[in-house]
C-alpha cells in the first residue's frame, strides 16, 4: 500500500479502523516509514512482553491505510506505582499518525483500552504525558484523567543499531480510576 495515500476522512470513516491487538508481522509497521525505526528494540520487546502477558498491544488498522495508531498498555511492571499486574495498568506509546489527528480515533482507542482494562479486574490506568504535549493532556482530561504529579521522563533504551539513546521528557503522571471490578 501507498503510504502516502490518506483517504478523504468522511464522518464515518472509524467504521474502516480496527482496533485490535498487534501480531508479529506488524512490527515493521510501527515505524511508520522511518520515523520511529529508532524504536524498533523497544517494539520488539514490549513485543515479547505482550507474549508473557505483562503488556498489551493495540494497533489501529485501517482497512486502507494500514496501521494507522497504536497505544501499548503494561500490566505488570517493577515500578507498581505504574503497573502492578493486578488493579493497576501504565498507557504508554499512544501514537495516531498526523492525518488522522482530532477526527474520534484517539476517543474510539482510550474507550475501547479502558473497557477492556475493566473487565480484565484493573481499577487504575495511569499515563504520562509530555509537558508540552497540550493537545494530548485535553484527550485525557477528557475522559477523566487528572494529574497527579510530575515525572522527569528520564530514561534510555536501544536504538536500532545498538547504541544507547537517552531521553528526557518531562511530563505530567496522570491516571484514571476505572471503576469496582
Amino acid at each position: 500500500m501507498d503510504t502516502t495515500t490518506v483517504p478523504t476522512l468522511t464522518r464515518n470513516w472509524l467504521t474502516h479502523v480496527r482496533l485490535r491487538f498487534l501480531q508479529e508481522e506488524d512490527l515493521p509497521a510501527l515505524e511508520w516509514d522511518g520515523v520511529y525505526t529508532h524504536f524498533r528494540h523497544v517494539y520488539r520487546e514490549a513485543y515479547q512482553a505482550s507474549l508473557k502477558g505483562q503488556a498489551l498491544l493495540w494497533v489501529a488498522d485501517h482497512e486502507t491505510a494500514g496501521i494507522i495508531g497504536q497505544a501499548f498498555v503494561q500490566l505488570a511492571s517493577s515500578h507498581p506505582e505504574l503497573a502492578d499486574g493486578e488493579t493497576r495498568a501504565y498507557l504508554y506509546g499512544f501514537r495516531i499518525k498526523p492525518a488522522y489527528r482530532n477526527a474520534g480515533l484517539g476517543s474510539f482507542m482510550l474507550t475501547t483500552i479502558v473497557n477492556d482494562l475493566k473487565q480484565r479486574g484493573y481499577t487504575w490506568l495511569t499515563l504520562n504525558v509530555a509537558i508540552e504535549n497540550t493537545a494530548a493532556r485535553r484527550l485525557y482530561e477528557r475522559f477523566g484523567f487528572v494529574v497527579v504529579g510530575y515525572d522527569p521522563g528520564c530514561w534510555s533504551y536501544l536504538d536500532h543499531e545498538g547504541q544507547r539513546r537517552f531521553v528526557e521528557e518531562p511530563s505530567w503522571r496522570m491516571q484514571k480510576w476505572l471503576g469496582d471490578p
